[in-house]
């Protein structure tokens, strides 16, 4: 992973670079910082290129690449598939390789469409002056842009920095529709900047719906965005969703408890028959995280732990089946003697919130016992980062535990006071959330922040001590809720419209996943050096996911614990998982107590005062 930079003047003016994003740049690709600028004459154009690498797999090597004819290119991606890279390869080196072997645009498009992994590049084209840029078909890395229409400059930008006071963001995200190009000569002529876009496209010739529905509001004065006159396109790396509806609504007999149990869900397998949709899950599943655990630095010292409690790969856990599954699925392909970070946020209670919490009747299944009952027994008692996602963490450690009781599991408490969040909220976050601005994103950005940041305590015979995550690599569950109805919109939709409007809501989730959160988790998480990772949005289990029917992922008539995300929770059943398997969704903001230190009665939609205080 790196940050990247890419100034393009038209104009012959002086134009300062923001020494601040560059600082911010500098903090995602600690391991290597290089510039190069390159300067047409004739009309007159400028393209500065600033990289900054984090080391992740091969020889370290220095971007931007420049080739022998003059090509630059800068890639922010992991290539997992696709195209043929041996562990011991650098991707960036590679790519450049083959790139400069091109000779038109669909050559560079084929090898793009060929990349299974997350990526977002600049690539300057000597030959004929043209500067591509993009992000892959999720927009699982952060690529941003602004135009400064009064000195003709186009910034693109892993980062950028929040002006406060200023009216409207001119930054930005890059659509993840497709792929731009921009021909220098012709802009530099004319004063005006069009982008080039060569779209998506799924098997058949469908335009990707995100690229139909756009309207390129984001795009500044004396800037246009138009298909290119080729028609070329790029072939989506996933299959198109199955729209097929379930015949009849009325078939199943089965009937599942007010609080399901892993019973239920062992009696649901028989009944349904359905070993071969979770076989084919967890086959997909499991070799998009060994991809993502595997691929990491080799041949240097720095990859060598230090000490038994340093680990090369970390978890977002919350305890929830999503986290869980990836710890499963994790432990499987890492070698047993490495220990794994599980990265567990929470946030401070007020003494009375905290009381209220510990006092609340318990929910109770016939096959587990949490640390929410004990905590029933001594109701006045203050601990003030018992939140739900701790509690339901240290129960899913315990899982992990009897599934593996060789393995270290450091179990992070990252413990965060409102006094903190709001220090770094003003200092740093606020600056990786943005473009983005509602409370959700502040909710979900500073929630991730500080449990990336992986610096809290671990506790080892009753006895704590600091510790701090030495992983670079970080895994995060998101993508299932969006394919398997895991949210309580799905629900809602269902209910509304049954099946029909929820195949409806699934196609649209995807389709938003890039703009909503990957550009903003991917800002948030990389702001620590460290790289995150989406074994989810694989290509490859995203593609098995779109060809089931949506009577096979979930079933909303099911009670919650059980119908949303069923299919994940058969898997969690099989893999050995426990209660986790029935646990119903809650979300980061409201399972962290993230939500419940800010204004309670805000909506995720309103616009977040907190971030414009600078």
């Amino acid at each position: 992973m790196c940050g990247i930079f890419c100034l393009l003047r038209l104009l012959s003016t002086h134009h300062e670079l923001d020494k601040t994003i560059l600082q911010y740049l500098k903090r995602r690709g600690p391991n290597s910082s290089q510039d190069i600028t390159v300067t047409g004459s004739n009309p007159f154009y400028q393209c500065v290129f600033s990289a900054h690498v984090l080391h992740m797999r091969g020889l370290l090597t220095p971007q931007p690449i420049q080739d022998s004819i003059g090509n630059i290119l800068m890639w922010n991606g992991e290539v997992f598939g696709g195209l043929p890279i041996n562990s011991v390869d650098n991707d960036t080196d590679i790519l450049s390789q083959k790139l400069f072997a091109c000779n038109s645009p669909s050559e560079i498009l084929s090898i793009l469409s060929y990349v299974r992994g997350p990526w977002a590049f600049v690539y300057y084209q000597q030959v004929g002056n043209y500067l591509w840029f993009g992000r892959d078909f999720f927009g699982r890395r952060s690529l941003l842009w602004q135009f400064d229409a009064d000195e003709g400059a186009l910034t693109l930008t892993s980062v950028a920095v929040q002006a406060f006071g200023s009216e409207r963001s001119l930054w930005q995200e890059v659509p993840a529709v497709g792929v731009y190009r921009i021909d220098l000569k012709a802009a530099a002529q004319t004063g005006l900047l069009t982008f080039e876009v060569y779209p998506w496209t799924h098997v058949g010739g469908n335009l990707s719906p995100v690229f139909s529905e756009i309207k390129w509001e984001g795009l500044p004065n004396n800037c246009v965005a138009m298909m290119n006159q080729s028609g070329i396109v790029l072939t989506s790396p996933v299959s198109p969703l199955n729209m097929m509806l379930p015949k009849s609504l009325n078939e199943r007999t089965f009937c599942a408890s007010l609080h399901p149990s892993v019973e239920d869900l062992e009696q649901f397998l028989v009944y349904t028959g359905r070993a071969n949709e979770v076989d084919g899950l967890i086959d997909v599943l499991s070799e998009a995280v060994r991809q993502r655990v595997q691929c990491l630095p080799s041949g240097g010292q720095e990859n060598l732990p230090s000490n038994e409690y340093q680990a090369t790969v970390a978890i977002l856990f919350s305890g929830g089946i999503d986290s869980m599954v990836l710890a499963a699925l994790a432990d499987r392909h890492i070698p047993t003697h490495q220990p794994i970070d599980l990265l567990n946020v929470a946030f401070k209670m007020q003494e009375l919130k905290a009381k209220e919490e510990s006092t609340k009747r318990p929910k109770k299944h016939k096959n587990k016992t949490t640390d929410s009952m004990s905590d029933a027994a001594h109701p006045q008692i203050y601990r003030p980062f018992d939140v739900p996602d701790r509690i339901t963490g240290r129960a899913g450690l315990k899982e992990l535990l009897d599934l593996n009781p060789t393995r270290r599991w450091n179990f992070v408490e990252i413990n965060i006071t409102q006094e903190e969040l709001q220090t770094a909220r003003q200092q740093r976050i606020c600056h990786l959330v943005h473009p983005l601005e509602t409370v959700l994103d502040d909710s979900i950005g500073c929630a991730m922040w500080f449990a990336a940041r992986g610096s809290g305590f671990i506790t080892e015979s009753n006895d704590q001590r600091l510790f701090t995550s030495s992983a670079k690599v970080i895994l995060t569950g998101i993508g299932a809720d969006e394919q398997l109805a895991g949210y309580s919109r799905h629900r809602v939709r269902f209910k509304m419209s049954g099946h029909e409007g929820l195949v409806q809501e699934l196609a649209m989730e995807l389709g938003r996943i890039s703009s909503r959160n990957l550009g903003r988790d991917d800002r948030v998480i990389g702001d620590h050096g460290k790289e995150a990772r989406f074994p989810y949005l694989d290509e490859d289990v995203v593609s098995y996911l779109n060809s089931l029917p949506v009577q096979s992922k979930a079933d909303l008539s099911l009670p919650r614990g059980i119908g949303e995300k069923l299919l994940l929770r058969l898997v969690a059943k099989e893999l050995g998982l426990g209660p986790s398997a029935v646990l119903p969704k809650r979300a980061m903001q409201f399972g962290s107590r993230i939500a419940k230190m800010e204004n309670s009665h805000e909506k995720a939609s309103d616009k977040c005062n907190r971030l414009f205080t600078g």
